[in-house]
């Protein structure tokens, strides 16, 4: 019965982990401007982030179902930032509990970077 119910978290997961932009929505709807690739180059980290789907996971300073900006942000420092972009992109799993964060691969290393950059301007000083 558990086995069961972890496989349906991890399903769940996955298929709330997928970007922003590939959810279907009503043309007539908000969120039917979607932001493409070459405007993204002129965005700020904490910007590409909102056009992702990291918010159904994380949070500024709340753990979710993964942990809020800031503690990664006091977990990690500006040496972790090619490690952590690379976390975005090809996923991870096991450091902050046994709920793995699903690959981004969409996402390009810039941006990925751009992302850590900004999480790490989090950090309590």
């Amino acid at each position: 019965m558990k086995k069961l119910f972890l496989a349906g978290c991890i399903g769940f997961l996955t298929l709330s982990c997928s970007q922003k932009e590939n959810t279907p929505v009503d043309a007539g709807s908000a969120e039917a401007t979607s932001v493409s690739e070459p405007a993204k180059a002129n965005l700020s980290g904490d910007q590409i982030i909102e056009t992702l789907d990291c918010t159904g996971c994380h949070t500024v300073n709340e753990r979710m179902i993964g942990p809020s900006y800031q503690e990664i942000a006091d977990k990690y420092a500006e040496k972790d930032v090619e490690l952590l972009a690379s976390k975005i992109i090809e996923g991870g799993s096991g450091v902050w509990g046994s709920v793995p964060m699903q690959p981004h691969p969409q996402v390009s290393k810039e941006d990925a970077k751009k992302m850590v950059e900004y999480i790490l301007t989090l950090k309590k000083k």
